[in-house]
């Protein structure tokens, strides 16, 4: 593995982005990746949003939302979305994306990330207990929403 890096999303890179696989299972519990695009679009002001590379492949993708006057507590600062193509699962390429997206939280002023995401079997739970996420409560819909103390 050559050394992990983040740029930003750019028309370079988003065509690679949407052309990250899943594994079998795993579709059902992400949205497009032109949902989490459009969010920059709508709150560029807060989005965040971050191509992962190895060398110069693309390998994965995060996004995220930072707003100190967010009405809602979770989405103040909130990883919203994390691809890691099937093929770089394992490898460490997710746990580098959510250490960066740590430090972008501190360096933004906040104590903690949150995450919003569906339970089961295939989805995303382990990842991010592994990464440090812990339960803290569930939203009117059933989903989990996990948070990190930075």
């Amino acid at each position: 593995m050559a050394e992990l890096r983040l740029e930003e999303l750019s028309a370079s890179t988003i065509v690679a982005v949407n052309a990250l696989t899943m594994k079998p299972g795993q579709e059902q519990f992400i949205a497009p990746v032109s949902y989490a695009v459009a969010a920059a679009v709508v709150n560029p002001a807060t989005s965040w949003q971050r191509v992962i590379l190895d060398g110069d492949e693309v390998v994965g993708f995060i996004s995220a939302n930072f707003d100190h006057e967010s009405t809602q507590e979770e989405f103040r600062s909130a990883l919203w979305r994390i691809n890691v193509d099937a093929d770089d699962q394992g490898r460490g390429v997710g746990r580098f994306a959510v250490a960066s997206l740590i430090e972008e939280a501190k360096r933004r002023d906040f104590d903690h990330v949150n995450v919003i995401y569906e339970p089961g079997d295939l989805g995303p739970e382990a990842f991010f207990l592994r990464v440090g996420f812990t339960p803290v409560g569930e939203t009117q819909y059933g989903e989990t929403i996990g948070s990190i103390s930075l």
